[in-house]
Parts: C-alpha cells; sequence; structure tokens
C-alpha cells in the first residue's frame, strides 16, 4: 500500500470511530499543554529575574557589612564596614574602575506637605551615580561640594516622588526625613525592580557625610559598591577583596565573615541553574502524563484490533500484507498523537496567554517547548503503537473473517 493511502485509511478509521479517537488523544493533549505552560512559565520567569539581575549591574561588585549571601539587605548591627576599608578596595586592588561607599536607612519616614511615605535612604559620594548607572532624570546629581558642605539636598526615585508630590516636578520643594529638612536638587532615573523583587525607585539618594553625620548619627557603612573595568574578571576581584578585608577585620577560618560579596554573574549563574533544575523537574512530570498517555492509547488500541479484526482479515484477503497492516496501525498511533500535540500546544498557548493576564505570573512564549511537543509526539505513538500494531499484523486472516 503506499503511503498517502495509509495515511487516508488510518485518518478514516480514526474519524468513524470519535469518541475513541478522543479518549486516545486525552493524554497526549493534557501532557503537551502542561509541557507548553510550565516551559512558557519558566522561560518568562528566567527572562524576569534576568532583567532585575541587570538592573543590579553585569559589573557591579557588591560588599555589604554583614554575612550571607545573594542580594540580601546589610543586617543590623554590623558596624565593621568602614570608609578607610573602601579607600583601601581602591587604592590595593586592581582592575576596578569606581569604588563607592554607603550607607542606607530602610523604611524611613518621609514627609512633605500632607503626603508621608516609607521609604529607604540611601546616602552615598558623586560617584554613586556612575557606579550603579544611575543619574538624575530630572534637576541636579550629588555632588562634590554637597559632601564637603553636608548639604541637606536629595534626589528622590519616581516612585517616592509620585507619592509624594504626584504628577507636580518635586526640584526645589523640600522632604522631612526623620528631624531633619531636605531640599529636593533632583529626581533619579527610573529602575524599576531590584533582584529582590523590592520597588528599586522608592527611596531617597542624599550625600553621604550628611547622612552619616546629620541623620543616620553613624560611622560605619552598609556597603560598598565596586565596578570593575572588566565582567569577567568580577568574580577575581571579588576574591581579592575578600581577601583584603579578612585581613583587615582580622578573620581568620573557621570564623565567620562580617560581610558578604555579590556579583552578578554569579548569582545569574545561580538563577540559571535553578530555573533549568526546576524545568527539568517539571518537564519530567509532563513526561509522566504523556507517558500514561501512552499506556492509554496503547491500550485503546488493542481493543480495537480485536473490534476491527474483520477489517483487518478482509484487507489482508485483498493483498494487503502484514508490513502494511502494521504501518496502518502505526499511523493511527502516529496520527492520534500529532492531534493531540496540536490540540495541547494551542490549549497550552492559551492557558499561558490567560495566566499572563489575569496575574502578574511573567509568560514568554518560545520554540523549545513546540519542539520537545513534536519529538515527545513521535515518540509516544511509535513506542506504544507498536505493539497494537504487531497484533494486528499476526492476525490470521482466515480466522479473522469468521
Amino acid at each position: 500500500m503506499k503511503i498517502q493511502k495509509i495515511i487516508g485509511e488510518s485518518i478514516y478509521a480514526l474519524g468513524s470511530n470519535k469518541l475513541r479517537t478522543f479518549f486516545m488523544t486525552v493524554g497526549t493533549i493534557v501532557g503537551i499543554a502542561a509541557l507548553t505552560i510550565v516551559m512558557a512559565v519558566g522561560a518568562g520567569t528566567e527572562k524576569k529575574v534576568m532583567q532585575r539581575v541587570e538592573n543590579f549591574g553585569i559589573r557591579a561588585i557588591m560588599v555589604t557589612a554583614g554575612g550571607g549571601k545573594g542580594f540580601s539587605p546589610p543586617q543590623g548591627g554590623i558596624t565593621t564596614l568602614k570608609l578607610e576599608d573602601a579607600d583601601a578596595i581602591r587604592n590595593q586592588i586592581d582592575g576596578i574602575e569606581i569604588v563607592t561607599p554607603a550607607a542606607m536607612k530602610r523604611n524611613m519616614s518621609i514627609k512633605a506637605g500632607d503626603s508621608q511615605i516609607q521609604a529607604s535612604v540611601f546616602a552615598g559620594e558623586p560617584d554613586w551615580h556612575d557606579a550603579w548607572e544611575w543619574y538624575a532624570q530630572d534637576g541636579d546629581p550629588i555632588v562634590t561640594e554637597d559632601l564637603a558642605t553636608m548639604a541637606r539636598v536629595c534626589l528622590l526615585g519616581t516612585t517616592a516622588a509620585r507619592d509624594l508630590f504626584g504628577e507636580q516636578s518635586p526640584v526645589g520643594e523640600y522632604v522631612q526625613i526623620g528631624p531633619v529638612r531636605f531640599l529636593v536638587k533632583g529626581v533619579l532615573e527610573r529602575k524599576d525592580v531590584s533582584p529582590m523583587g523590592t520597588d528599586f525607585d522608592n527611596r531617597l539618594l542624599i550625600p553621604l557625610t550628611t547622612g552619616l553625620r546629620r541623620l543616620f548619627n553613624q560611622e560605619h557603612l552598609s556597603y560598598i559598591r565596586v565596578k570593575v573595568i572588566d565582567p569577567d574578571q568580577a568574580t577575581s576581584v571579588g576574591a581579592q577583596i575578600r581577601q583584603l578585608l579578612h585581613g583587615r577585620h582580622h578573620i581568620t577560618p573557621p570564623q565567620e565573615d562580617d560581610f558578604a560579596i555579590v556579583t552578578a554573574s554569579e548569582t545569574a549563574k545561580a538563577v540559571k541553574g535553578i530555573s533549568g533544575t526546576l524545568n527539568l523537574l517539571l518537564t519530567a512530570l509532563s513526561g509522566l502524563s504523556l507517558l500514561v498517555g501512552g499506556v492509554v492509547l496503547m491500550n485503546i488500541l488493542l481493543i480495537a484490533v480485536g473490534e476491527r479484526q474483520k477489517e483487518i482479515g478482509l484487507r489482508r484477503a485483498i493483498g494487503a500484507t502484514k508490513k502494511d497492516i502494521m504501518r496502518q496501525f502505526l499511523a493511527e498511533s502516529l496520527a492520534v498523537t500529532l492531534l493531540g500535540m496540536v490540540l495541547g500546544c494551542g490549549i497550552g498557548v492559551g492557558i499561558s496567554q490567560l495566566l499572563a493576564q489575569a496575574t502578574e505570573i511573567p509568560v514568554l512564549i518560545s520554540w523549545e517547548p513546540f519542539v520537545l511537543a513534536v519529538v515527545f509526539a513521535l515518540l509516544v505513538g511509535t513506542f506504544f503503537g507498536v505493539q497494537p500494531a504487531r497484533k494486528a499484523a499476526a492476525l490470521n486472516p482466515v480466522e479473522a473473517l469468521k
């Protein structure tokens, strides 16, 4: 029999018993739909996290007060990170473009007229803008004169500016940070979300000297941000900084560090590793669903072989070979799984789009799930269709016609 004829007969056989065909495709539809949704959500989540990592800066190293890993905020009570540490890093470590120390306080009360918010207050030096690649979109940045005079000036993040002043420009207005009144000299560019998922723009920036001596009343730093010349050297520079601070802080193993060093490249690798492992696990679960669907497919086809003995015997009697019968049943099995693949992909894409619109779950439709869907459909259709096809081909035509 010609391939076209085999395909035509297979489609006719499936169409003549629509309910049975439906039950055979359900497992494939569910498995492929789940695979499509899982991979779309996984790709969307990874993209969103990587965008947050890029906001951190691919050439950046953060030395934060307190132990721990990741983008966690500095731990309270740690007072060992000093301005002298920033100077030592700047003068003793090669491959560095910028070193900028900073202090910060979270959830400080900020007032402007009748408006009041809770925001993070960062105290930094003029090169804070270059270190973060975060500049004033309106007004002026922090300058050296502000540092020298301990000026009571600040820049607002876009969220803080909106919550305090609405659509009005805050430049030239005053805000109250704790007990100190500050003149707003600028508004920072929008940065969106931090790697921790918090609002990067709900902040104020003030001169470092003003923060340490007039507002925070402290001498220690919250973090030191380092910007390396070559992003590929960030890990090795981080190791040198760790060794330098061990000596300065008199830390010897197994004593724990009183600081943490984080690089964007290491975090990006960790994010990709976690995302890859999660996607692999969820893909395996989708594969299990396809496996169950394949077993159902095989059993229904085996039942169909018994019901279609006369048809098989008649085909053998008019010249069809065992290979022709086997090919027809394999074609039916593949047609079922490929139909399930098409429907499953469509349903999966539809549900993914609904998730993106109805929730905050990030979704990214890519080509990978469709390639995997085709591969899984072909494997399931071939593997689980072989046994029914063999059984059909092995029937004795004389016995089948009785």
